[in-house]
């Protein structure tokens, strides 16, 4: 954690700090900043006429030749920086190697990487960085140096976080460089394992494809399609957030047609036919600046964390919007406040990622000279069962209540049987469904809460199949696919039954008499919440019948 400044007030000696890309596109913009702070900056790359070009144009900046992949500790040794940033990447797949120098060297080190197994290895390498007395840094990007300030602010005074939902959409002006390319398309199609209902399961990278509104008060709001991105955050704040939330990031450009399009060039990496899209990379640059003209210079990122204070569910919604291109500017800032840091003796030696070690009031001291618009907006939540139900709600026993204080994302195991029907058309409708096939089954069910709406996951042995659950009119309404179906909620002694009365096809309202004949019972028994769902259809008969307990997960 940053310490006290001892010398504050002071003027800072002149240190060297060695930027590794640092004329690429994030690096150019770190470099200038760095200058600009007064450091000593070294403009060092692959590319030497790219650094002559940048140095020529900062104070006290001079441009060197240096590969990240070549023999990196004798440009330590010959130019002997205080600070070695690398800005180059990308760091999927890469390895320690200039931390390493570095520490060998005794130069402290810091890198902007957002690939989750780099991050999160960094700290392998704690007691060799602490017994050189240096400090070495990964991670000092918007994530998670940015986003853990966030969810940190946001979750102040929650005592159980249930859950972590932030993406970020880039301006089509903010063009991305090759290692930002690359570093997308390793994960594109491949599996990302994600921390949700209370376990861990593989989700597919750039899918989870979801519309979303980022809005500021008194400014034009953005609406943006987004894609499963692999990020550090993914293991490090599941790790460290009370309550230990589900986690999702999601990450596209301005234009939806750009996220779709890498959406379906997924798809020959989940098939198998392709080993990964990384190979493409260098491709996509050229098709973007086609489009480089098209659009706004708008980004936006919004972190949003659902959880419960003194026993109240709340929702908080942080939302920044960066206009005239700024928003390429914030994955710079972390490294550029935490280099200020090590200069004013603000930090201990050992090896540590950058989560946590920043607040948002730090990022506020430079966010201040951007164009950029951020907001805070609170809310309480009921839970759905709870607004269907009214004051009936409280009478239920207190298993059958916690299953259905559904926010966020939740999860619970348990048992089931299930018997089915045996006629053709049972069968049928069945597989239609995707309802479990009968026998015994170890049983786990997902809860997620999204704008009020909850989905229900069910995992019966590994087949899984889900149904949505809303209200309407005062009523649970729960949808399978094309199908809705709207039940009253009643208490029967501690528990509760649910009870259909109307049933739709693509909202087309159907006749009840044609409806399933659907009994649900919920009750509680040796503290395990119990169940009991039995459908039948008419003329064909009984089509599946599924009872057990479950116990909810922590």
């Amino acid at each position: 954690m940053l310490a006290a400044d001892t010398r504050s007030g002071e003027p800072h000696p002149l240190k060297r700090v060695l930027v590794l890309g640092g004329y690429g596109g994030f690096g150019a913009r770190l470099s200038r900043r760095l200058a600009g702070d007064g450091f000593e900056v070294l403009v060092a790359g692959r590319n030497l006429e790219a650094a002559k070009t940048l140095a020529s144009r900062l104070p006290n900046a001079t441009a060197l030749q240096a590969d990240r992949n070549g023999d990196i500790a004798a440009t330590l040794d010959e130019h002997r920086p205080f600070l070695l940033i690398d800005a180059a990447g990308p760091f999927q797949q890469s390895d320690d190697r200039v931390a390493r120098a570095c520490i060998k060297a005794g130069v402290h080190y810091i890198d902007l990487a957002d690939a989750r197994d780099f991050v999160g290895a960094i700290g392998s390498l704690d007691g060799e960085a602490r017994a050189a007395g240096v400090a070495v840094i990964s991670g000092a990007s918007s994530v998670p140096a940015l986003s853990s300030a966030v969810v940190a602010e946001l979750g102040e005074g929650m005592q159980d976080v249930r859950s972590i939902d932030m993406s970020i959409s880039a301006s089509n002006r903010a063009t991305a460089g090759a290692s930002v390319a690359s570093a997308i398309l390793s994960y594109v199609g491949k599996p990302v394992r994600l921390w949700r209902g209370r376990r861990w399961r593989d989700a597919i990278g750039w899918h989870m494809v979801k519309r979303k509104t980022y809005a500021v008060s008194g400014h034009p709001p953005l609406h943006r399609l987004v894609a499963l991105a692999d990020v550090p955050d993914h293991d490090l704040l599941v790790d460290t957030i009370a309550g230990h939330p589900s986690v999702i990031f999601r990450a596209g450009p301005e234009f939806a047609f750009q996220t779709l399009a890498l959406w379906l060039l997924s798809w020959p990496v989940v098939w198998g036919r392709l080993a990964s899209l990384k190979k493409i990379s260098h491709l996509l640059l050229p098709l973007q600046g086609l489009t480089a003209r098209l659009g706004t210079a708008r980004s936006a990122v919004a972190i949003v964390v659902k959880g419960i204070q003194h026993g109240e569910m709340r929702s908080r919604r942080w939302t920044l919007i960066a206009e005239n291109g700024d928003g390429v500017e914030i994955p710079t800032l972390p490294a550029q406040l935490l280099a200020r840091a090590l200069r004013e003796g603000r930090f201990s030696s050992g090896a540590r990622h950058a989560g946590g070690l920043l607040t948002l009031a730090d990022f506020r001291t430079l966010l201040r000279d951007l164009t950029v618009s951020e907001e805070t907006v609170e809310a309480a939540y009921a839970p759905l069962y709870q607004r269907v139900m009214g004051s009936t709600f409280t009478q239920l026993s207190r298993p059958v209540r916690a299953m259905h204080e559904v926010f966020g994302d939740g999860g619970a195991s348990g048992e089931a049987v299930v018997t089915r029907g045996q006629s053709p058309a049972a069968r049928l409708v069945a597989g239609l469904f995707g309802f479990p096939a009968a026998g015994k089954h170890e049983l786990h069910v997902s809860f997620e809460e999204h704008g009020g709406i909850e989905q229900w996951i069910r995992d019966f042995s590994g087949q899984r199949f889900s149904s949505h659950l809303s209200e309407e009119r005062g009523r649970l309404v729960e949808r399978f696919g094309p199908f809705r179906f709207a039940f009253d909620l009643l208490v029967r002694g501690s528990g509760l039954s649910m009870e259909i009365r109307q049933w739709s096809l693509l909202r087309i309202r159907l006749p009840l008499v044609l409806a399933p004949r659907s009994t649900a019972y919920e009750w509680a028994e040796d503290e395990h919440f119990h169940f009991d769902v039995s459908i039948a259809l008419p003329v064909i008969g009984p089509v599946v019948h599924y009872r057990g307990w479950l116990r909810q997960l922590a």
